[in-house]
């Protein structure tokens, strides 16, 4: 592996739906943030609607209108490759008729530095996962003294 290949980050996904194709852009000057200061790197930014007949379209920021076009347009282009039709269709599955979702690969150029490191020193990640907010909270309130579970 090259310098650059070895200084890569590990890549995650997100995929986030909108019900009834409702997007109020709320979220996006906090990604903008997090990628103007560095934390990480767009790799993939694509959206995916399920019609009502579940046929899945793809669409990319360029076909989308109004204001939720002009607040993407600095993502225009992230294209990195890594995801394909099979994986829209696959996000696509959960959705309800009528709704939509954004699909988002992005590098997490904080962690680049120690996954680099441990890679030189022959280590690799066997596992990974992530614990869903909803239980973190119910585990939190659990363990708060006086609580009922």
């Amino acid at each position: 592996m090259g310098d650059a290949e070895n200084e890569i980050g590990p890549i995650d996904y997100l995929v986030v739906e909108f019900p009834g194709s409702h997007m109020t852009g709320e979220g996006l000057p906090l990604l903008v943030d997090l990628v103007d200061r560095g934390i990480i790197r767009i790799m993939d930014l694509t959206f995916v609607k399920k019609e009502l007949d579940d046929s899945v379209v793809a669409m990319e920021i360029s076909d989308l209108t109004g204001e939720a076009k002009a607040s993407l347009a600095v993502f225009e282009g992230a294209s990195s490759g890594l995801l394909g039709r099979d994986d829209m269709e696959e996000a696509a599955a959960v959705l309800q008729p009528g709704d939509s979702a954004g699909i988002l690969v992005y590098e997490n150029l904080w962690a680049a530095p120690f996954a680099a490191a441990l890679r030189r020193g022959g280590a690799q990640v066997v596992a990974s996962g992530r614990i869903p907010v909803e239980a973190v909270l119910a585990s939190l309130d659990a363990a708060e003294p006086g609580s009922s579970a």
